[in-house]
């Protein structure tokens, strides 16, 4: 088997077996980057929390998603992993759902081309340096506490009454501030912090 260690996991969530080997392939031959799961669909919870959480790369085939949803996939990944997220352009859509994604690859895509805009994605998510001694507004602890406590994006956009992009947008600053990038470390932040107590979260 080979030596994964040191690559960047991808986790895939494409309904086409083959362009699931299609992607192990060009790993497998460009190095850099491994599967770490695959996905058909987010039916079974706990195998999409697994499956995505430890994942640096999330890549979405929107036709995962009804075509409701598919305007709202990146909220919907980011209620399991704060990976980078690519889309996968199997079908057309609208320049606004495209831009959700931190990088778009086609299935037309040289796997160089794949490769490098892995990259980019997997550094435009990176690029958070932790902001030593900037505090998090009251809204951000709000969110932070409301994380930790387990509500999906959706669930504290209508408590707060705001957008859910508002949401994003807050824990994208939570995420820039504390320099953590996991629900586990923000409900432990929270917790060392005094935000929120061990009873909130049971």
């Amino acid at each position: 088997m080979m030596n994964t260690s040191g690559r960047k996991k991808v986790a895939l969530l494409v309904p086409s077996v083959l362009v699931a080997r299609g992607f192990e392939s060009v790993f497998t031959d460009l190095g850099e980057f491994c599967v770490s799961g695959v996905l058909s669909d987010l039916g079974n919870a706990a195998e999409v929390r697994m499956k995505l959480g430890g994942a640096d790369v999330v890549v979405v085939d929107p036709v995962v998603f009804e075509y409701t949803l598919r305007g709202n996939v990146r909220s919907v990944i980011s209620q399991y992993s704060d990976a980078a997220v690519v889309g996968l352009q199997s079908i057309s859509m609208s320049d606004e759902a495209w831009k959700q994604y931190d990088e778009v690859v086609n299935i037309y895509d040289a796997p160089p081309v794949i490769i490098r805009k892995l990259r980019s994605a997997l550094s435009s998510r990176t690029e958070l340096p932790k902001l030593e001694g900037e505090e998090l507004s009251a809204r951000e602890k709000e969110i932070l506490v409301c994380v930790a406590k387990g509500m999906l994006n959706k669930e504290i956009a209508d408590y707060y009454n705001i957008s859910i992009y508002t949401v994003i947008t807050h824990r994208k600053n939570i995420t820039r501030k504390t320099g953590i990038r996991t629900v586990a470390g923000l409900t432990v932040y929270a917790l060392l912090n005094n935000l929120i107590d061990y009873s909130a979260i049971e």
